[in-house]
């Protein structure tokens, strides 16, 4: 799996083909201009149509989804570091509402109709090396238009595709209960498939193993905790599905490059790394 690290950028341009599941530490928002975007996310299959704005928790692991009809796509997007979001004025559970495991889907009039081109000042100012926070702040304005309208969680109507359905079970399942001691097996049986075949499948679809995306969900479950509440490391990592402190401890640091605590520390206080492209 693909892990950016946090860095604010900025970019318009068609959907790129996203063959893997990959995350990052901001708050992703995208602007469907023109054609329509839909992922795998959490488990599930989230669409952002034409003329709409979404907003998710990039550090969950997700991935595009090809179009069934090939599409002339024009799509803006824009990655604020998390930990910038963080230190901002927001409103009394906003924190929570960014942290979740959704997607928050608006009609994009009701954040402005000056937000698209917007996109492209946001992207001549970081080419330019000129000061971010100007970025930042307006980015802080668009968080909050995004968080006033999108009451809703938006998950696309119809049925994933036949060769989909069991991978898209097992990946809800996964979403719903790996915060208690299930295995790969259990997701399996959750399918009603064997557990071999299972594993075939999933990895062939979704290019990681049941382990590995449960191990995921756990991750981020374990980064939202760190940096919303107060629990000792051990309470961390019972409560997103690690059994002890050293299981999140060992898999954290491989997974993130640093232990929880140095995580927690780091994205809570100083600066937001910033860069101009990714």
């Amino acid at each position: 799996m693909d892990v950016a690290e946090p860095a604010l950028w900025v970019h318009r341009g068609s959907a790129p083909p996203m063959r893997e599941f990959h995350r990052h530490d901001d708050v992703e928002v995208n602007v469907a201009v023109r054609g329509s975007l839909e992922y795998l996310l959490g488990g599930r299959r989230v669409t952002v149509p034409e003329g709409h704005t979404a907003m998710f928790w990039a550090a969950v692991p997700h991935r595009l989804v090809p179009p069934r009809e090939p599409q002339d796509s024009d799509i803006c997007w824009i990655h604020l570091p998390l930990a910038a979001v963080l230190r901002w004025t927001l409103p009394e559970g906003a924190a929570a509402r960014i942290l979740s495991h959704g997607v928050l889907v608006v009609p994009t009039g009701a954040v402005g109709d000056h937000v698209v081109p917007q996109f492209g000042t946001w992207q001549r100012d970081l080419a330019s090396g000129a000061d971010p926070g100007t970025v930042l702040l307006e980015g802080h304005a668009l968080v909050l238009r995004i968080l006033a309208h999108g009451q809703v969680e938006a998950e696309a109507p119809a049925a994933p595709r036949t060769d989909l359905r069991p991978v898209a079970r097992m990946a809800r399942f996964t979403a719903e209960n790996f915060r208690s001691a299930i295995s790969p097996a259990d997701i399996a049986r959750a399918a009603n498939l064997n557990p071999n075949y299972a594993t075939t499948l999933f990895r062939s679809t979704v290019g990681v193993t049941l382990g590995e995306q449960l191990l995921r969900h756990r991750i981020a479950e374990a980064q939202r905790l760190l940096l919303t509440t107060s629990m000792t490391t051990a309470a961390v990592a019972h409560a997103a599905g690690f059994g002890s402190g050293s299981s999140l401890y060992a898999h954290f640091s491989k997974a993130c490059g640093c232990s929880p605590g140095a995580y927690r520390a780091t994205r809570t206080v100083g600066s937001a790394v910033t860069a101009s492209g990714r």
